[in-house]
């Protein structure tokens, strides 16, 4: 997988904008980048977060609660932490603040609870081509992802592909809901995760001059966005 950014970005799902924004913006002092309208009454607040994006959804209709399982937890090293410290954010997200450097991590580390341990190696090890750094642990560009199962993680039921629009309204819940992986060719990475067998989430398509994406799950149905980002890459293939 040829990376056009080396850290990945999170997307959660709220109804709860004005705390939130408290939460990461005040508390955690992450800078706020800008705000995207999605349409059907979602807004995108985004925050640095390290080189990744923390990907704030604001949704205007009330939300279903959390998921079980999926993803759990961001670790973020900080070097004002001088030991691992647990909070919520005001929807109950898990946070971790780590020293930096601690446990590897020098970025963030995206925590998910799954069904299947080594289903999950094969995806991020050989489908992601993730770096092992154990059993339980990859590292894609400078994020690292782990994973340890979860009795309450339910795989959810095989569907075909759907619309990018259709992947959004699914995927509303309250939580951390998706990452989002920046490549730089979204067909090729698409075209080569699906020869894989990985599960489709919804084909590449352009969001105008800003992006092209698609959208696959991982064993257990979670979303990963694969973004081509003309910010990044340049200007999108007709």
């Amino acid at each position: 997988m040829e990376l056009a950014k080396n850290c990945i970005d999170v997307g959660l799902f709220t109804n709860r904008l004005d705390e939130m924004k408290a939460f990461y913006g005040d508390r955690l002092r992450l800078p706020y980048e800008e705000m995207l309208p999605l349409g059907g009454g979602l807004q995108q607040h985004r925050y640095g977060l390290l080189g990744s994006v923390l990907k704030i959804n604001h949704s205007r209709d009330p939300l279903p609660p959390r998921v079980a399982g999926g993803y759990l937890r961001i670790t973020i090293s900080d070097p004002r932490t001088p030991m691992p410290f647990e909070l919520t954010d005001p929807d109950g997200n898990s946070i971790e603040l780590v020293p930096s450097g601690q446990r590897g991590i020098r970025q963030i580390e995206v925590q998910i609870g799954v069904t299947d341990e080594r289903e999950f190696a094969r995806f991020y090890g050989e489908v992601l081509g993730g770096e092992r750094l154990d059993d339980r642990r990859y590292r894609i560009g400078e994020t690292i992802v782990s994973f340890a199962h979860d009795p309450e993680a339910r795989r959810a039921e095989r569907s075909g592909s759907a619309t990018a629009a259709e992947v959004i309204a699914t995927m509303r819940a309250v939580g951390f809901r998706y990452i989002t992986i920046q490549v730089r060719g979204c067909d090729a990475e698409h075209r080569r995760f699906l020869s894989m067998g990985v599960w489709e989430g919804a084909p590449p398509v352009t969001l105008g001059k800003v992006a092209r994406i698609s959208f696959i799950r991982d064993p257990d149905g979670n979303w990963i966005e694969i973004s081509q980002r003309a910010s990044l890459t340049g200007a999108l293939p007709e």
